[in-house]
């Protein structure tokens, strides 16, 4: 050190003010710091390797470029050294005194158009910078500029309003900034505290990072890299290591685009979706970074809510960050960033699902529930979205899906709709009566068997300028077929369903004959056209009101069916008998349409019924 006086300055209006700032309120966390004063070093080596190349009369010495750092919890300090382009007294006094001559800002404007590009810069370095004194008592900067005829200085200040600068013999190029902590700051003076945050924010920095003698950041940013570099082993390294995971993953993303946005991004889909099992609902974790530094480990807005489980890293170079790096100012940008990644992912899945079926199969029966969200609740992508669901139907085997494309390439001319029908399984659905009319009349149906799968359908509505019909609504119209012989005639059907209609009251709305039953007597259709059967079980799930209003139903007869026939003929000889058969009509078509909830009373009506066999 020289024994020269120390000159003193006060601190421009200006940083006073942003020190108040940054010591008070700008942060959420006093580890921020860190962060930034590592990619101050990173920028600070990026620069001279850029003067390397441009420049003769350059300050040299023997050091690698790369970022130090050491803690001393003795002497509660941490020190951040780099062996990059330093800094004159005057660029002292311009980049730390005054808010207006960042060195970073001058640095971008001399090297022009496509300067942050070829820097790697991120933010300005007389910002970042003040970001220590939330943990400092003092901050010392030795430095020494990349010019050979400069001196080298430091500079010291405790931030209370005013610095000083004076001479410092020996020093070597670059920036070595000594902080002393303050007493409730002193955690930030242990090794672990200080890997642990590296790690976190910094781990892909391009310069290496030591800690105590140690390399800290080995992996690299593996998405700013080409595709065709990377081996299979690094990517699941980098997957593990980013997204805390120990499995291997199920499908990986790999891209890059200039426009709208310059954007790097590499995703995964873990290989299990743990909200399937009966865990916890899944958190964003796709970081967002900024030239490779962790902007927000689970930023909640760049991706849609559906896309919860993806892993991975974006990263985009043309985001304006608010000076704190921790917040985005332009909404209308992530907005942009969401839409072309999520189009980009959904692109990616379309060509995943007609070169790798099988393997998109298997990834549908794990994570299929996602999209079938974003179908019903995305209305930007719910074209894309819906291309992509699969479902079992009436002409596939049983584990085989189709889509709705598919579906709608093998429609008849004269079929303006895609029929589907609810159901816990494929047995319940083929069994059922409601399947039958439509099976006669060689009409494909999907099947669903998940309770979300009504309100998706209900919100997707249509597919390719066709209607998504449930084949159990009431209101479903179907072409005739050729009547067979042997059915109840219309005087019979009028006596039969007149009789039924009074037998029953307020059970049923209404009682008629059916143009879609062929093998079963009877089948229900709720009357209430906004509350299907299903619908009605969430409710119940849910104790929604309503959900234990007494269930009033549409029933539908089969004229040519043997039970039926016999029925009309027991109604005038046996009416109690008779009763007791229409009840236990209804109340198996009930069972069909899964809304008997209480079985008590058709247990007892049908003891009685045996006791007469």
């Amino acid at each position: 050190m020289s024994t020269t006086t120390p000159q003193k300055f006060e601190f421009q209006a200006e940083i006073k003010q942003l020190l108040d700032i940054v010591i008070h309120s700008l942060y959420t966390e006093k580890e921020i710091f860190v962060r930034e004063l590592v990619s101050n070093a990173a920028d600070a080596l990026e620069k001279f390797r850029h003067l390397q190349l441009t420049e003769k009369n350059i300050f040299e010495d023997s050091r690698e470029l790369e970022i130090n750092v050491t803690t001393d919890d003795k002497a509660k300090t941490i020190t951040i050294q780099d062996a990059g382009v330093g800094m004159t007294r005057g660029e002292l006094v311009e980049n730390l005194g005054t808010i207006a001559h960042s060195g970073s800002k001058s640095f971008l404007k001399a090297l022009g158009e496509g300067g942050a590009k070829n820097s790697n810069l991120i933010g300005q370095f007389g910002v970042g910078f003040y970001s220590a004194f939330m943990v400092a008592k003092s901050v010392k900067v030795y430095t020494h500029s990349w010019k050979q005829d400069e001196p080298g200085h430091v500079w010291s200040s405790d931030g209370s309003g005013s610095y000083e600068i004076e001479p410092a013999a020996d020093q070597n190029r670059g920036a070595k900034i000594v902080i002393e902590l303050k007493d409730d700051c002193a955690e930030f003076s242990q090794d672990w505290k200080i890997k642990e945050i590296v790690e976190r924010y910094s781990a892909f920095v391009s310069f290496p990072i030591n800690l105590n003698g140690k390399r800290v950041n080995t992996i690299q940013a593996l998405w700013l890299r080409s595709k065709n570099e990377i081996k299979e082993e690094e990517y699941t390294e980098f997957y593990k290591f980013q997204s805390h995971a120990y499995d291997e993953p199920r499908l990986r993303l790999h891209f890059s685009a200039d426009a709208p946005l310059t954007i790097n991004a590499l995703l995964f889909v873990p290989k299990e979706n743990t909200e399937k099992l009966g865990m916890s609902r899944l958190e964003p974790a796709v970081s967002l970074y900024c030239r490779k530094v962790l902007i927000d480990a689970k930023p909640k807005d760049i991706l849609p809510e559906w896309l919860r489980f993806l892993k991975g890293v974006v990263d985009s170079e043309d985001l304006p960050l608010n000076i704190s790096r921790e917040t985005m100012q332009d909404k209308s940008l992530i907005e942009k960033l969401n839409k072309v990644i999520t189009k980009r992912f959904l692109k990616f899945l379309d060509e995943e699902s007609k070169n790798r079926p099988e393997a998109y199969a298997e990834f549908y029966a794990e994570f299929g529930h996602f999209l079938k969200e974003g179908a019903a609740l995305d209305f930007t992508h719910k074209e894309s979205l819906t291309k992509l669901l699969r479902f079992e139907s009436s002409l596939t085997e049983k584990g085989k899906t189709t889509s709705l494309t598919d579906y709608v390439t093998r429609l008849g001319s004269e079929q303006k709709e895609i029929y589907y029908l609810n159901g816990p399984n494929r047995a319940s659905i083929e069994s059922g009566p409601y399947l039958e009319g439509l099976k006669a009349r060689n009409l494909e149906v999907l099947f669903c068997y998940e309770p979300v799968d009504e309100y998706v359908m209900n919100n997707v509505r249509e597919f390719d300028g066709k209607k998504l019909t449930a084949a159990d609504h009431a209101d479903l119209k179907l072409s005739d077929l050729p009547k067979p012989d042997g059915a109840l005639g219309e005087d019979a059907v009028k006596s039969l369903t007149t009789w039924l209609k009074a037998t029953l009251g307020e059970r049923v709305a209404e009682v008629k004959t059916s143009d879609r039953l062929v093998d079963s007597p009877v089948l229900a259709l709720n009357a209430d056209k906004f509350t299907s059967p299903h619908m009605r079980r969430m409710m119940k799930a849910m104790n929604k009101e309503g959900a234990d209003s007494p269930v009033r139903v549409n029933l539908e007869i089969n004229p040519r069916h043997a039970v039926i026939k016999r029925l009309f003929e027991t109604h005038t000889a046996n009416p109690e008998r008779a009763t007791l058969v229409a009840e236990q009509l209804l109340d198996n078509a009930l069972i069909g349409a899964g809304l008997l909830d209480d079985t008590t009373a058709m247990v007892a009506r049908l003891n009685k019924l045996l006791e007469s066999v």
